[in-house]
Order: structure tokens, then sequence, then C-alpha cells
């Protein structure tokens, strides 16, 4: 099965769609040759390394089994910290996530504490992606992605990559442009961070997708196992 290679500029520019397609088990180890556009913003400027995320959202409430409890968020916050601190992650560095409740914010807030460029890709229009992922946390998260907004970048995949194709899911392709967002800078620049309890979801486009599709393109995973953190 192939798929297309998505990007996105990272500061000022229009989202290209690449033509040219990969399998899913490619290795990728440099940059794609026509994507090299990416790796430079307009004043030239090319990161150090792309730290990209993803992670577990705080548990609802209500949630039968739980997963990210929301009195775990400061044994999260710390551990994403020190694997930014172990990564001497700072200002010539680029950060790419979503922006959900819970893990992703921790990130982009630790990130922005390293004075780390961010860009949130999202998978659909803003209002939608609050609606749906980050205000589901309660009025707290969404005060604390109001903060971070000021400081990054965001792109939503409707206004960049366009309407999505039949049976594609939102969540996958977003998934996918985020990676292939920072494997365009090359693959020994991307430093992947999940904070994920090691199983699949029942759910498309989940944290298990994404760290399948970074094995794939031979990208360094630092896992945060929650089952060993709490």
């Amino acid at each position: 099965m192939k798929r297309p290679i998505f990007t996105a500029m990272p500061f000022g520019s229009s989202q290209k769609t690449n033509e040219t397609t990969t399998g899913n088990q490619a290795v990728i180890d440099k940059p794609v040759e026509c994507l090299t556009d990416v790796q430079k913003t307009e004043n030239g400027w090319c990161p150090r390394q792309v730290l990209l995320f993803s992670g577990h959202m705080i548990d609802a409430p209500d949630r039968p089994t739980p997963r990210f409890p929301a009195d775990m968020e400061a044994i999260a916050a710390q551990k994403i910290a020190e694997t930014l601190e172990n990564l001497s992650a700072g200002p010539v560095d680029l950060a790419l996530t979503q922006g959900a409740n819970g893990a992703d914010i921790l990130f982009a807030e630790a990130c922005l504490t390293r004075g780390v460029k961010l860009i949130l890709l999202q998978p659909f229009d803003e209002p939608t992606f609050l609606q749906k992922s980050v205000i589901t946390g309660g009025p707290l998260w969404q005060n604390r992605y109001f903060n971070i907004k000021p400081h990054a970048q965001i792109k939503s995949a409707p206004a960049e990559l366009g309407a999505l194709s039949e049976n594609e899911d939102p969540y996958e392709r977003c998934n996918l442009w985020l990676l292939d967002t920072a494997l365009a800078y090359g693959v020994e620049k991307v430093r992947f961070i999940c904070l994920w309890n090691g199983t699949g979801s029942n759910d498309p486009g989940g944290t298990a997708h994404m760290v399948n599709e970074v094995k794939s393109s031979k990208g360094q995973v630092y896992w945060l196992d929650t089952r060993k953190l709490w």
C-alpha cells in the first residue's frame, strides 16, 4: 500500500503535497530530494534536531480503564522535561505535535520553556480540534492551550492538505503529516518522544499508529512507558 508524503512549510509558507509515494515499510534515511524546500525557513534557518511528539490525552473521569489519570500529570511532565534535557533541546531545535490536552500540551509547555520553536499540526480546523481534543479535558487544559497558542505556529490539515479522500482517517493523516514534516529535515535529525502505555487502540491514528510509522521510517524513539511511570 502506498501513501502520499505530506509536509508542512514551517514558518509562513503554504503547504505542498508531494506526488512521490513510498511504501509503508520504506526506509527514509535522508531528506526526500523534492522536499528540500521544507528544510529551511524563509530566513535560511534549519533545526539541529526535530522533536516529534505523540502521547495520551488526560483520562475522562468516567474512563473505565485508567491510561493517563489526571493525578499522574506531574510525573508525566517531569519525564518529558527530563527527556528534553537529555537531548539538550533548545532554540536551535524544532518541536512538532498536535496540541491535544494531556501529553501534547505538557510537551509543548516544556519545549517553550526551553526556547524550542513549536509547530502544532492538527487534523481539523482549530475550533473543531478544540472541541474534540482540548476542552474535553476541562477548562484548565483549554486555558493552557491558549497560553501556548501565541508562541506556536498552528496549521490545520483541511486548510493545508485539502479534503480527506475516501476511507482516509483524519487522525492517521495528521500523524503522517507530522512524521513526514519531521522526516523532510532528514531522518537523522528526528527524535520521536512518546508518552504511551504500549498498547494499541480501537481508534485509528493514535500513539500506537505513530510509533509504528516512526519505527518503519527508522527514526529514533524515546518511549516514556506509562506502565513503568505509574
